[in-house]
């Protein structure tokens, strides 16, 4: 065989930036478009190996804003052909990070439009002498982004949120340093994923995520899907691999699974096929099984006819299943129930930067709650997170970023199905990810939303039917969520509406959810509830902005909760929010969003402390456990003794 091409079961459509007049439709920079690019590069975690090296190029890197009433400026005047240090004043800037809050510059932080990073590095002279492929990857860019090598643009990409990456073998030197420069247009318009109205979180925005140049041999392992099923005790692990390049020789795929103590459990040698596991660990849920988030490790090498090693990568993945009814949702043929939250990407001074000290801390309050899932609102998180969550045992709702959609056109769609192939293609074979979530809070009465979202859910069955679809409605005519699996919806009784009146919410929330089953015949979730909470602030008699009025308003739809899970249809519940979050500037935001149980520097609210009882109160319950103990001593329920008297 001289060349090996081993195509992966998964659809894959590049969405080209088209050259377009700038018009309250598009982004700026668009118009700079010089060739279409197409971004063919690998989904796979960027990861060294044997035969893959890796570098990080974050940290401090040039920053600078394009003219705020010329924002094309930069592109005519070649900003990207010399260091933008020669073209006028830089500040610096951390990446990964947000831009917005580093600084004490009102007009960066609010600052919409283009923006310029740039920085030199140096690529290993080892990887030209092996004539290693060199590849660039962003891991995430808010929202669209031009990249520029050396002077010569090497790619684009609209959707922040997602990563994406090219090639630079042809453009990398190996002599001199290397100049990378990237222009950002942060813009939301009606043509945009998100759109631009409805948008109720700050538009943070910036390189998000960490930034790689890695090598890879000429012949590569391109993707890696693997799909899991159960039978009895053992594990069936369907699995396919993409390889890419040529080879003078022929190549044979050595597939090789290992358990959480490196023992080897089971092999095969093509790029495709079953591979049966006995007695297979199973991957369950936090507070689910005894050992949650259990996961093997693929280990994939390509090797030639002279038992070379070419290539090789390791996977982690998780034996599990997912199966729906128009009433329940299944893990491994046991019923779930969802103890939940929705979050956001956000913290102090980073934004929506990637944070593994915040994440960390993310998941162990999580596990601390009590939580078993969360909805990753309004937009794909970092992939650290997911690999977190498959640890931990997190369940994942994984989103797409279109919120409030109320424009729809032909252009939208096909940048709607692009962000979900991206997303498909990224998280596919994390056993955390059980369900897709296609948009938050569309404008889903409109005669041509039934066509567009029918469209979507049919796009995301094309590339996997292993997870059902939602999105998280609010309308009440909403005539699209026939097309989902699942209905998830948000309601604020008591809030938003009823404002400071407790008395209907218990009655109000369980009778939407059964109206929405009765619609739909579908299972139904809440994933949205909550109100507004100033930390410290206490009434008595409840009023709003109180932690008393939180944790009042809780309890009354803990009540509707605890009558839906007897009723055969409802299978999770999901606060808004985990902790608070900044917002556009508005008189109704006392410094951004306040419906967190936890602050922003995650110290918990009296509702932190009363989600927890529920939620392990729950759980044991699911399980067939009795009640957990509190952790603080409360009464002995004896009457005082004095044996003097």
């Amino acid at each position: 065989m001289k060349s090996t091409l081993i195509l992966l079961g998964i659809v894959f459509v590049p969405f080209v930036t088209a050259i377009l007049p700038v018009s309250s439709s598009d982004n700026v920079i668009n118009i700079i478009q010089k060739k279409p690019v197409i971004n063919t590069g690998s989904p796979l975690y960027p990861r060294a190996t044997l035969t893959r090296d890796l570098r990080k190029l974050d940290g401090i890197w040039n920053f600078r804003l394009s003219p705020p009433n010329n924002p094309l400026f930069g592109f005519l005047n070649g900003w990207y052909l010399q260091d933008l240090a020669e073209t006028g004043p830089v500040i610096p800037m951390p990446v990964p990070s947000s831009f917005n809050d580093v600084g004490v510059d009102a007009a960066v932080r609010d600052h919409t439009g283009v923006v310029w990073y740039d920085r030199r590095f140096y690529a290993p002279r080892w990887w030209g002498d092996a004539r290693q492929r060199v590849w660039l990857r962003f891991s995430s860019v808010h929202y669209q982004a031009k990249v520029f090598l050396n002077g010569n643009q090497v790619t684009s990409h609209e959707i922040g949120h997602l990563p994406f990456e090219v090639e630079i073998t042809d453009v990398v030197l190996y002599n001199s340093s290397n100049l990378l420069t990237v222009a950002i247009d942060n813009t939301l318009t009606l043509n945009t994923i998100p759109q631009e109205n409805g948008y109720d979180f700050f538009n943070y925005a910036g390189i998000h995520r960490t930034v790689y140049i890695y090598s890879t041999p000429q012949l590569y392992i391109e993707d890696i899907a693997i799909d899991t099923d159960i039978q009895g005790y053992t594990g069936i692990v369907t699995y396919y691999i993409s390889v890419k390049g040529s080879s003078d020789d022929d190549i044979i795929c050595f597939v090789e699974v290992f358990d959480r103590k490196n023992t080897k459990v089971a092999a095969s040698q093509n790029c495709s096929g079953v591979i049966d596991i006995p007695q297979a660990h199973l991957w369950w849920p936090y507070l689910m099984h005894h050992d949650p988030g259990y996961l093997y490790t693929m280990r994939v090498s390509l090797v030639n006819t002279r038992d070379e090693l070419v290539d090789t990568y390791t996977e982690k993945f998780g034996i599990r299943t997912v199966s729906w009814t128009n009433t329940t949702v299944y893990l491994n043929g046991q019923q779930i129930y969802l103890r939940g939250f929705g979050m956001h990407e956000d913290s102090d001074f980073r934004g929506k930067g990637w944070d593994p000290v915040l994440w960390v801390k993310n998941i162990n309050l999580i596990k601390w709650v009590g939580g078993n899932s969360f909805r990753t609102s309004h937009y794909p998180y970092a992939e650290e997170i997911y690999q977190l969550a498959d640890e931990h045992g997190i369940m994942i709702i994984d989103e797409c970023p279109s919120v409030n959609a109320i424009n729809y056109s032909d252009s939208l769609l096909e940048k709607h199905k692009q962000s979900l192939t991206e997303l498909i293609r990224r998280d596919k074979n994390h056993p955390s990810v059980i369900m897709w979530s296609i948009a938050n809070e569309p404008v889903s009465d409109k005669p041509n939303c039934d066509e567009y979202f029918k469209k979507v859910v049919m796009h995301v069955k094309t590339m996997d039917v292993s997870r059902p679809v939602t999105y998280a409605l609010a309308n009440p005519k909403d005539i699209a969520g026939k097309h989902l699996d699942v209905i998830s919806f948000n309601r604020y009784n008591g809030w938003y509406s009823e404002t400071g009146e407790l008395q209907h919410v218990a009655e109000n929330v369980a009778r939407e959810a059964l109206q929405w089953h009765r619609k739909y015949n579908r299972s139904v979730l809440m994933s949205e509830y909550g109100a507004d909470t100033i930390a410290g602030m206490h009434f008595l008699p409840t009023f709003v902005w109180s932690e008393d009025y939180q944790v009042a308003l809780m309890s009354e739809h803990f009540k509707a909760f605890d009558k839906l899970r007897q009723s055969g249809f409802f299978v999770g519940e999901f606060i808004w929010n985990f902790a608070d979050f900044k917002t556009k500037q508005g008189i109704i935001r006392a410094g951004g969003n306040k419906k967190g149980i936890f602050t922003r520097s995650r110290q918990p609210k009296a509702a932190a402390h009363h989600l927890r009882a529920r939620y392990h109160a729950v759980a044991a319950a699911d399980v067939g456990a009795a009640p957990p103990r509190p952790d603080l001593y409360i009464s002995d329920n004896t009457r005082i003794y004095h044996g003097e008297l």
